[in-house]
């Protein structure tokens, strides 16, 4: 049986976190975030609390917004508005999911480009399709890319398998990989033949939200793994999208549930702000 390398998120993420505080403690200003949190939910809560821990250790300003549950879109907007106007912040992320009565993508334009460290206004989503490096990436499929490099450094010609085709992560992860010269597939619900697609895959990217999807004699030996769903069992523990046990000995390379993309995330978020403050601060 082969051994399978894991992908250890963490420690990648903590490097890259290291070299962010050095290039903002070399700027002669203090890149500001800003966080806009609409409602009470408890995960949209955790996450925002990291993020602006996160914000604090690499010397990043953070403010963050809170608006109830019950707002309207143009209540949002109306915070939005300043936020996109003001010379001290340099990325606003909107916390998503939005509560089911506001319209998240109408919401999401209103974000100055410039300032869209999410990567999901249009004019950043169409660099991304030119493959022009000038807009900001989404911060899951740049954390995902950093990963997969981590274990294979030379992705050209390669066999790529995307399974989900959301906005948010898989069709950038797409392009990401498209501008690595990978020969990309797009997988989903419909999908016919899932185990088939997959096993041609020499990198295989699960972010179709159900949990251990993915086979363990769905995967190629030897692929890259990188699996992004984080689902919650019954018994309470959290999962992926892949069935990693199953993958164990298989795939040559899997990136665990909890600790493997999701610290990436933080990470790259952290690194489009002050990415944001240097193209507009100089």
């Amino acid at each position: 049986m082969n051994i399978t390398n894991i992908i250890d998120g963490k420690p990648i993420a903590a490097k890259l976190r290291g070299d962010l505080a050095k290039e903002v403690a070399c700027l002669p200003y203090q890149p500001g975030l800003a966080a806009i949190l609409v409602g009470d939910d408890p995960a949209s809560q955790v996450y925002v609390r990291n993020k602006i821990k996160a914000c604090e250790k690499v010397g990043i300003r953070s403010i963050e917004r809170r608006i109830a549950a019950d707002a309207s879109n143009e209540d949002i907007a109306r915070v939005i508005e300043p936020l996109n106007a003001d010379p001290e912040i340099d990325g606003i992320l909107l916390q998503l999911p939005l509560p089911k009565h506001l319209n998240s993508d109408m919401l999401v334009q209103l974000i100055a480009p410039e300032k869209d460290v999410d990567g999901l206004n249009f004019v950043n989503v169409g660099s991304l399709v030119a493959g022009h490096d000038s807009g900001m990436i989404p911060c899951t499929p740049q954390g995902a890319m950093i990963l997969i490099k981590s274990v294979m450094e030379n992705l050209s010609g390669m066999n790529a398998l995307v399974i989900g085709r959301s906005l948010l992560f898989g069709k950038p992860m797409a392009h990401l990989l498209l501008q690595e010269n990978c020969t990309v597939t797009m997988a989903h619900s419909r999908t016919r033949d899932l185990p088939e697609v997959c096993t041609r895959a020499d990198i295989l990217v699960a972010a179709a939200g159900v949990a251990k999807l993915v086979k363990g004699d769905w995967i190629k030996p030897g692929a890259v793994v990188i699996d992004v769903g984080i689902n919650r069992m019954e018994s309470g523990k959290l999962c992926g999208d892949v069935d990693f046990d199953a993958a164990q000995g298989v795939a040559g390379a899997i990136t665990p549930v909890p600790g493997g993309v999701g610290p990436m995330t933080i990470t790259c978020l952290l690194a489009n702000t002050i990415r944001a403050a240097i193209n507009r601060r100089g």
